[in-house]
């Protein structure tokens, strides 16, 4: 493999003979090879010994690329070599160019291989119930020889495990707010107000915050990202609202939701199946739009690993098929 460079790029503080500004200078792996070699023994006795080269075919090689450069690359003190600025300038090229190369052939290798080995995907309940199924469903068909493993908690305590390496990837409710992570926001859910079939408010044609004032609600648990969101429209609309129970699971909270306990804010998604059969009542609150954000979290690093780009590469298949927002712009009656 062959790189060709303008030596009047290498390093523009060191003055260049007239007729070597302009001039091309090839150079191929092997020299950028010896000369890293050097570098790191300090010696073409020892570069030889490494590469497992005569110290007279390194010597050569040094040679050959001051030659080409018309610059000194290392300067002889008695028995010792000093690196000059030329030289330091395309030592530092070479280093970039071995970590391209080893990350491009780690690339092409592992494309040619089948993708094995094993998932370790967290999230939220939610998330868990409605978006990992059908993500996984299409992942598997496709990679066939992931195992895959699945744990549901709260963002909050997955970052932990993200970072100690027990957890590949989240799909979490942000923010975040970690520097040592990749945040990638992917879905957008509104959360809409849901309570039993024969509730009050399900025979109100619109509902607005003050018909929030003194029920009684069932929420996500306190200190999560979501019930930040649910905490803030509280607070804005100044509405004190009588918590009955909190906690992470959607499903728990439906079926409280459901038996008259109380009624709740929770993503559409969530209750878009039940809807059809009229085992809730839903409803937008007038005047607001409410959402939050989720969005894909690992630990930052170069390169990706393929298992989380093909995970990626696969939820963006199946993202339509996800019920994020309501089909209608009015209240969703289940009558």
């Amino acid at each position: 493999m062959r790189v060709t460079l303008f030596c009047s790029r290498l390093c523009p503080s060191v003055p260049l003979r007239p007729d070597s500004a302009r001039c091309n200078s090839t150079m191929d792996l092997r020299q950028l090879e010896v000369l890293k070699a050097i570098a790191e023994t300090g010696s073409f006795t020892g570069a030889g010994d490494k590469l497992h080269v005569s110290q007279s075919a390194v010597s050569r090689q040094v040679l050959l690329l001051e030659e080409e450069l018309q610059e000194p690359i290392f300067l002889r003190v008695g028995r010792r070599i000093r690196i000059t600025t030329a030289g330091e300038a395309l030592l530092q090229l070479s280093n970039r160019v071995f970590q391209d190369l080893k990350e491009t052939v780690a690339v092409i290798s592992d494309s040619k291989e089948s993708l094995s080995g094993t998932l370790r995907l967290v999230g939220g309940m939610t998330v868990c119930l409605y978006v990992f199924p059908v993500l996984l469903k299409e992942f598997r068909r496709i990679h066939p020889n992931v195992e895959i493993n699945v744990t549901a908690g709260v963002s909050e305590k997955f970052i932990g495990d993200l970072r100690s390496g027990s957890a590949d990837l989240g799909l979490l409710t942000l923010p975040i707010g970690q520097p040592d992570f990749v945040t990638l926001p992917v879905l957008k859910e509104e959360l809409l107000l849901v309570t039993a079939p024969n509730h009050a408010l399900s025979r109100r044609k619109k509902i607005t915050p003050q018909d929030l004032v003194r029920q009684q609600f069932v929420l996500f648990e306190a200190g999560s990202n979501t019930r930040r969101a649910l905490d803030e429209f509280f607070v804005k609309e100044q509405i004190r609202p009588k918590v009955v129970m909190d906690t992470e699971n959607v499903e728990i909270i439906k079926a409280m939701v459901h038996s008259g306990l109380g009624i709740s804010i929770i993503p559409y998604q969530a209750v878009a199946r039940e809807l059809r059969n009229g085992r809730f009542f839903c409803s937008r609150i007038e005047g607001h739009k409410l959402f939050r954000e989720t969005g894909w979290v690992y630990l930052r690093s170069n390169p990706v690993p393929r298992m989380v780009q093909e995970v990626l590469s696969v939820f963006q298949r199946v993202l339509p098929k996800l019920r994020l927002t309501p089909p209608s712009q009015k209240i969703l009656s289940a009558h």
